[in-house]
């Protein structure tokens, strides 16, 4: 075989090797009755409190944009090291997302064949599913196989997730870096249709958005008048506020139904809308929520592939929120 030839095939399998190793079987041998167990102890959890549907995707989220699909974000500090959940785009994340894996890594490790077999990343990857479905939202095969960081640091999360300030060039700058295309990230938007934000995080819109207009004109008066009765100023910024005004414990597309009404929360939100490169998906989805599903579905296989850890840097963490 041409030298050349051959380097390019082992670049080509090294770039491969992050999603290759996942499968949906991935568990068959050693503990085959996985998604049963996570799947019940998500619906116990979701029994006690919806919160668990939100704080779960988001915690997915915020763990696989970050450091790849490793669990990292779950690790406590500890005297010597600030972990990536005490960074300060991670402190809002609810608690029941942690507890929901915890959890659901108990029920699992309390199978004899299963104990310290499953990785704490692979179960917040269920978990995330069956919340969906939980809220309504549409199931879906999880890939499984990855394994749990080694490491865990609040400076990795600076600059890596976006902000509610961001135009739709931040936002598609920020997915494209990590091979997500724009369609993509507006479809995991959708994850905007449950869940709570704090007022904080975008009382710019409703009080100082420019000098000529205080309130964002991308909004709709009567929103803006209704935020402003919820979060009036020097308000307590941990106040929450419902992402989704319409069906806020659904998991629909009514989130792209606001956003051609004018209610975004955040401008991130609303930019989708405004900006007329993303407008058609944004409509199309409003009317269609099967296209969105579909979308969906797509874009969050694709963000579980994110930074796999292999043997090299990863392994089966005992306690999902300490190294080994």
């Amino acid at each position: 075989m041409n030298m050349r030839i051959l380097i390019i095939l082992i670049l080509l399998w090294g770039c491969g090797s992050g999603s290759a190793q996942l499968s949906q079987n991935f568990y068959a041998k050693v503990c085959p009755d996985v998604e049963n167990i996570v799947k019940k102890a998500v619906s116990a959890k979701f029994s006690q409190t919806f919160v668990t549907v939100p704080a779960t995707i988001r915690l997915f989220f915020h763990d696989c944009f970050v450091s790849g699909c490793d669990a990292s974000v779950i690790v406590a500090s500890t005297a010597g090291n600030t972990a990536e959940k005490d960074h300060p785009d991670n402190l809002s994340l609810a608690g029941d997302g942690f507890d929901t894996v915890i959890k659901a890594k108990a029920a699992v490790d309390a199978v004899s064949s299963c104990k310290n077999k499953v990785s704490c990343a692979d179960i917040l990857a269920l978990a995330t599913r069956d919340a969906i479905v939980l809220a309504g939202g549409p199931t879906y095969p999880v890939e499984l196989g990855r394994l749990d960081g080694l490491s865990s640091t609040s400076a990795s999360v600076e600059g890596n997730l976006p902000q509610p300030s961001f135009d739709l060039d931040q936002l598609n700058k920020m997915f494209a870096s990590r091979g997500l295309s724009q369609t993509d990230m507006i479809a995991l938007s959708a994850a905007h249709t449950v869940g709570f934000s704090h007022c904080n995080r975008f009382a710019n819109r409703i009080y100082n958005f420019s000098r000529q207009n205080p309130v964002d004109p991308t909004l709709d008066p009567q929103y803006a008048t209704q935020l402003q009765g919820m979060c009036p100023k020097n308000v307590d910024p941990r106040v929450a506020i419902n992402m989704d005004p319409a069906t806020p414990r659904i998991f629909d597309n009514a989130y792209f139904k606001n956003l051609v009404q004018g209610k975004g929360l955040f401008t991130s939100d609303q930019v989708l809308f405004t900006d007329s490169r993303s407008k058609n998906t944004v409509s199309t989805w409003a009317s269609n929520p099967q296209s969105l599903n579909t979308a969906f579905i797509q874009a969050i296989t694709k963000l579980g592939r994110l930074g796999i850890k292999t043997a090299k840097n990863g392994n089966i963490r005992f306690d999902c929120g300490k190294f080994n």
